[in-house]
């Protein structure tokens, strides 16, 4: 049975809407250690939901078997019938959407002996940056390619192919003290060429001996550089309250922002549903709405927030492409695609570091995830470099960093030239005023 096919099925059991969402996808994952394979596994998946709408009720069921898809209609039905009724449910409308690239036939065609070499590379590179590197916890090299089908009553139908690659290492450090360190590293496109399991390898294993003989600091008010890594997670945290379904549920610290400024005349955040080979580039959002680029923050101003077709409806306006689903089993939110603050044209060690005439470099941060999504107030467990006259002096850890994520990016005074992107989050090294460090 095709979509049109099920969406017809489903029109004729009395519907006024009908949606599919379609995806078959292939999965390879090699884990190294001790120069052997230490696991392999394959994957190959399908899924196909069905999201119906009748009298403004919302139906939806799912199936992995493609010989019960007259059943899952039947259930996606039935089910409206049990749900509240909800003015502002609804499908897109069909609109012109572009080929984005996101497809890697070198991806789809790789073989499990290429893999495996990728992964030992990946732990023999990370072990030969420095003999304190005495253990690789996990090296794993993973890929993947897909096809997704969405379609609807209102004509749309959009069919497209992906890839996915990524690298991912942990690794540990020891020192003729016995002080041991963590690093990691990790990097995901959809292009294979855009990997570089050596250089992974290398910047995990540096991380983990950059902290090597970490001593604790006293409680200071100092200027603060976030690396990359540490950046995003703070980026996470803020994203969640772009959301407009954060916002209409009064879950968001950005509610009634828009328009005013929000946060440093330094900071851009971008929003880019159509950047080649990003990991969440699409050709359209999981409800077939075209992806599309957004200046979510244009110079410290918050423009607007993210919208799906149900959030955008309720707002009076149009979706911005960011109807995201964590899978086929479940409807779709409102999520990024490729956000990321955007980075300036000063060098990290240049401009940023010789800025500090004592300050700090965070490297590592535990429990940004645990901030606040209402307020944004946070207190997390902080580690890296203390800083002074511009140069790096020695290492810290065991140190708290508190404050608001808001009232942090107020501070912001500037970004580095080195964007870094860990799936489809990026930043670059930004450089905070005073913020309250604790012992």
């Amino acid at each position: 049975m095709n979509e049109e096919d099920i969406i017809k099925k489903a029109l004729q059991k009395g519907c006024d809407a009908a949606e599919i969402y379609m995806k078959h996808a292939r999965g390879i994952s090699v884990e190294a250690k001790s120069g052997e394979v230490e696991a392999l596994e394959a994957s190959k998946d399908f899924g196909i939901s069905i999201k119906v709408i009748k009298r403004h009720r919302l139906g939806f069921a799912f199936t992995t078997n493609q010989q019960e898809i007259e059943k899952t209609i039947e259930d996606a039905v039935n089910n409206a019938e049990w749900t509240i009724e909800d003015k502002y449910v609804d499908i897109p409308d069909n609109a012109a959407w572009n080929e984005v690239l996101i497809f890697d036939k070198n991806i789809k065609h790789i073989k499990e002996d290429d893999m495996i070499k990728q992964a030992l590379l990946l732990e023999k590179s990370a072990l030969a940056f420095d003999k304190r590197i005495r253990q690789v916890r996990k090296a794993q090299v993973s890929a993947g390619s897909a096809s997704t089908t969405i379609a609807n009553s209102k004509g749309i139908h959009v069919n497209y192919e992906s890839t996915y690659y990524s690298a991912h290492v942990t690794t540990l450090a020891q020192d003729d003290n016995g002080d041991s360190q963590m690093g990691w590293d990790f990097a995901g496109s959809r292009r294979m060429s855009d990997i570089d399991v050596t250089s992974i390898g290398k910047t995990s294993s540096q991380r983990a001996v950059e902290l090597l003989g970490s001593r604790k600091i006293t409680s200071v008010k100092v200027p603060v550089i976030l690396s990359p890594s540490v950046a995003i997670d703070f980026l996470e945290i803020l994203s969640s309250s772009l959301s407009a379904e954060a916002v209409q549920k009064n879950r968001s610290f950005l509610m009634e922002k828009t328009g005013k400024t929000v946060m440093s005349p330094v900071i851009d955040i971008i929003d880019d549903g159509s950047m080649p080979w990003g990991t969440g580039t699409k050709p359209t959002d999981d409800e077939g709405v075209p992806m599309i680029k957004k200046d979510v923050i244009s110079k410290g101003v918050l423009n607007g927030y993210f919208h799906n077709t149900y959030t955008a409806k309720k707002a009076g306006g149009q979706s911005t492409g960011n109807a995201i689903r964590g899978s086929f089993k479940s409807l779709p939110g409102v999520g990024v695609t490729n956000i990321y603050i955007k980075a300036s044209g000063k060098g990290y060690e240049n401009e940023l570091l010789k800025s500090l005439s004592k300050g700090i470099v965070i490297f590592s941060a535990m429990g940004v995830h645990t901030a606040n999504p209402v307020s944004g107030d946070f207190s997390i467990g902080i580690s890296g470099l203390w800083i002074e006259n511009g140069e790096v002096q020695y290492p810290f850890k065991e140190a708290v960093l508190s404050g608001n994520i808001l009232e942090m990016f107020k501070k912001v005074e500037m970004t580095g030239n080195d964007l870094r992107f860990y799936g489809n989050t990026g930043s670059p090294s930004i450089l905070i005023g005073d913020m309250d460090i604790s012992a």
